[in-house]
């Protein structure tokens, strides 16, 4: 009896009390948190590459996306990159948001069936940190191209976890970007990065530009080639899984304002397949020369020089 009565005075302390309500009421909350998976898996066929690709991009603008860009990677596979007014909207509310204008479509031939699969606008709206939730571009594209599952993390990740997403300790998070060159102004800027990648430097070429509104942010879809920063070989050694995730690709350049930016490969390839060992074949060690590969060639692409410490 005593310890019953020190139990129930002890129910009256406010504090307690509180604790005792907060953790019942919020319990089913955290219980409830929605996963975020980076892909999704529209269909499954074994039609033509070719045919497949020109009925995907008529489904994309008829369902009011803008595709543009298109490319072939390697050739098991076809990126078709789309936006919308929705989406450059939403990219524009946020200062980096812009690393989220473009959504990826691809298809991809494994054995004799084609994936069409398509990015989870969701799951890159919170990994870019944008305050849109793009809720409403990842119903267009289930309802343009359909939705069979979500894929490229085995349990999925939460809002919160990919809002401050880092693949290991010591590992760059979203808002460590890489400045790869300045200007005196926007327009020189980008007058840069246009005449790099059409000189191909770097061995990088130009997908897609998209320009958001207010005239400051463009961001650039972009086919790496080089060995170690390429597309092929990057992607040949970590998306070997059953279930392709081709739509990693293109990377992306953002000017904004004076400056051009990109994400570390430490972060963007993570957050693209975050369930990637660190050893073994197939793995982080695979491609232990992407990271300063890819900034060597952006930069270049950038219209820069590499610094000698790459």
């Amino acid at each position: 009896m005593r310890n019953a009565r020190s139990l129930l005075r002890g129910l009256r302390t406010p504090a307690l009390l509180t604790g005792i309500v907060l953790s019942v009421v919020c319990a089913p909350l955290y219980a409830a948190a929605v996963l975020y998976k980076p892909f999704v898996l529209a269909s499954q066929t074994t039609g033509n590459m070719k045919t497949t690709v020109a009925t995907v991009s008529a489904k994309l603008k008829a369902a009011g996306f803008d595709v543009v860009g298109t490319y072939s990677p390697y050739p098991s596979a076809t990126v078709i990159a789309v936006t919308s007014t929705a989406l450059k909207q939403a990219a524009a509310k946020t200062d980096f948001g812009a690393f989220g204008a473009a959504q990826r479509v691809t298809v991809t031939r494994v054995g004799r069936q084609l994936q069409v699969s398509y990015t989870n606008p969701q799951y890159m709206a919170n990994a870019y940190q944008m305050k849109a939730s793009l809720k409403g571009v990842a119903a267009a594209l289930r309802q343009a191209l359909g939705a069979k599952r979500n894929y490229g993390v085995d349990t999925g990740l939460s809002a919160a976890d990919l809002r401050d997403y880092h693949y290991k300790w010591l590992m760059p998070y979203f808002s460590d970007r890489l400045t790869l060159a300045t200007y005196y102004n926007h327009a020189k800027a980008l007058k840069a990065v246009e005449t790099a990648l059409a000189a191909g430097k770097g061995g990088v070429t130009k997908v897609y530009r998209i320009d958001l509104p207010g005239g400051k942010v463009s961001v650039f879809g972009v086919h790496m080639t080089h060995e170690c920063s390429g597309d092929r070989y990057i992607m040949s050694r970590v998306d070997f899984k059953p279930l392709r995730s081709t739509g990693h690709l293109p990377y992306e350049m953002v000017v904004r304002g004076d400056s051009v930016y990109a994400l570390p490969a430490e972060f963007r390839i993570a957050i693209n397949f975050p369930d990637l060992s660190m050893l073994g074949s197939n793995s982080f060690a695979s491609i232990m020369c992407a990271p300063g590969a890819i900034k060597k060639a952006l930069t270049l692409a950038a219209g820069s020089s590499p610094s000698s410490d790459y």
